[in-house]
């Protein structure tokens, strides 16, 4: 499913035309000073859910979800600590050791799979409202594109669950050789609070297609999502324990989760610093194999023979998206100094026509940021660029007096030793670098410590050849950006991550194979 395409929020491959490119004023702000608009949606669920029920912290203890248009509370949830994830854990290893799921036919759990996608489907609008009222991302993205890709990824490791297979091997002698692609166990799985749907679907969905259990341990800015999907999977008969929510902190829930004896796997989206906690706490325990899925500073490269109008939206896409708030957003802009003036001064005009406010309000293009901590950080960012040397063509501050609301913000004279440029901002913050040829831009590229994703911006085919293969990413998009698929693997080189998500290659993470070797009598052939 070519999701970043084919529905409303489209991208903008060569041929298309732009649906964000309609006009506004200076950042459209009055949207940012108005009452905010009311969710549609009501919190139904703000407990743990543990063993298919859902259950209160065993402290008592909660704390609050905020949502980012105001500071303010949405509400209270169960703070999970080191008693309730072992409990979660415990309810994961019986449904694993003991419980139906591993046990089932494949079809039987595709059937599962797939009636729940049906009732994530049916329920589109109430969960889409809720994503966006804790996260401040935009409705229209939350339903026209992140629910229905939801949809999408489960319904495809349903598809997987009756293909996962072994081989039969021949080998020097009478033996008969098969192996077994056996389900892992009890998977630890924490997700980040920028997609928190599509991240669970990443991890949760071929963990469960595998015949895996699932303690799952949501991000504290952004709990609710969650509770109210896994309780549709439990309506569309997933068995008790086989899939376990707990929302806390990292240094207590997360890392409990991470240390525990009896996880045989665990899977962490977030930033590169958390992902070595992880490793270690991993190391220190049971030595349980770790998918990461880590941070990125990555380079967008406009060529000389770029379409310049088609390289500002797409650039500014890259970018912005999401608010900025992207593992593999094109932080890094490189432009070729042929059209670099004419690029800069777009780029300037295309961020000060960017829409900003309620993300509920229809044809808004940014929302808030996530919360305070990380508005201040973007904040400080932004004052490092300036203090370092580069030129704040626009942007470069909040936006009204309430909630986590930043302008888009656009640099130029960016030196590749400066923060901005070496750092992930995590923000609507674009650094515009300049360069020569092409063996200098892949250099330079190639000269950050991430390695996530890259895009490219030619007409010219040796060119796009080149730089597909010289840059060390584990995914490059030419001509397009963030185009995501339940097919496509997504994963780092470096600091990035380690393992792949999404695809065919993210069922090896939750697979044991095992050798199965037998000796044969008086074999009619070997």
């Amino acid at each position: 499913m070519r999701v970043w395409i084919t529905l409303k929020l489209k991208l903008f491959c060569l041929g298309q035309k732009s649906y964000l490119g309609r006009e506004f004023y200076q950042y459209s702000t009055a949207a940012a000073f108005e009452e905010p608009i009311k969710p549609p949606v009501n919190v139904e669920y703000n407990q743990l859910l543990i063993n298919g029920q859902f259950v209160d912290a065993a402290s008592g203890k909660t704390f609050p979800t905020l949502d980012p248009r105001t500071g303010e509370i949405i509400t209270h949830v169960a703070e999970g600590d080191v008693e309730d994830i072992n409990r979660a854990v415990a309810a994961a290893r019986k449904a694993f050791d003991e419980g139906p799921w591993p046990k089932m036919t494949a079809y039987e759990r595709t059937k599962i799979i797939l009636r729940f996608a049906d009732l994530v489907e049916k329920h589109n609008d109430e969960i889409a409202a809720l994503e966006t009222w804790d996260n401040g991302k935009l409705y229209e993205q939350s339903a026209e594109i992140e629910v229905p890709m939801f949809v999408r990824l489960f319904r495809y490791y349903a598809g997987w669950a009756d293909k996962i297979h072994g081989l039969t091997i021949p080998a020097d002698g009478a033996y008969h050789v098969q192996t077994l692609h056996e389900p892992i166990g009890v998977a630890g799985q924490i997700i980040p609070w920028n997609f928190p749907l599509l991240m669970l679907a990443w991890k949760v969905g071929p963990a469960l297609a595998s015949g895996n259990t699932v303690v799952l341990k949501t991000a504290e800015q952004t709990p609710l999502s969650a509770l109210i999907v896994a309780k549709l999977f439990h309506e569309a008969g997933l068995p008790p324990g086989v899939l376990n929510i707990v929302s806390g902190f990292g240094p207590t829930a997360g890392a409990a989760l991470c240390s525990h004896m009896d996880v045989d796997k665990l899977a962490f989206t977030g930033s590169t610093e958390t992902g070595k906690v992880v490793l270690e706490l991993s190391a220190k325990s049971n030595l349980k194999p770790v998918t990461l899925e880590l941070g990125g500073k990555s380079p967008f490269i406009v060529c000389e023979d770029a379409d310049v109008d088609q390289a500002v939206e797409l650039a500014h896409f890259a970018l912005f998206f999401n608010q900025g708030q992207c593992c593999c957003a094109g932080s890094r802009t490189f432009v070729h100094e042929k059209v670099y003036d004419e690029f800069l001064e777009k780029a300037k005009a295309r961020a000060l026509k960017r829409s900003v406010g309620d993300p509920f309000k229809p044809g808004m293009e940014q929302g808030p940021q996530i919360d305070a901590e990380q508005f201040e950080k973007i904040l400080k960012y932004i004052r490092s660029g300036t203090e370092g040397g580069a030129t704040l063509e626009t942007g470069g501050d909040r936006l009204g007096m309430k909630g986590y609301y930043i302008q888009p913000t656009v640099f130029s004279d960016v030196k590749d030793d400066m923060l901005i440029a070496k750092d992930e901002i995590f923000g609507p913050v674009q650094t515009v670098l300049k360069f020569k040829d092409l063996d200098e831009v892949i250099r330079r590229a190639n000269a950050s410590r991430f390695g996530l994703a890259a895009g490219v911006f030619t007409h010219n085919l040796d060119t796009a050849n080149t730089l597909m293969r010289a840059l060390k990413v584990g995914t490059v998009w030419i001509n397009c950006f963030d185009t995501f698929d339940a097919t496509i693997p997504f994963g780092g080189y470096k600091m990035s991550g380690q393992g792949r998500e999404k695809g065919e290659y993210s069922l090896k993470n939750y697979l044991q194979v095992k050798a199965v070797v037998a000796p044969v009598k008086n074999p009619a052939w070997l």
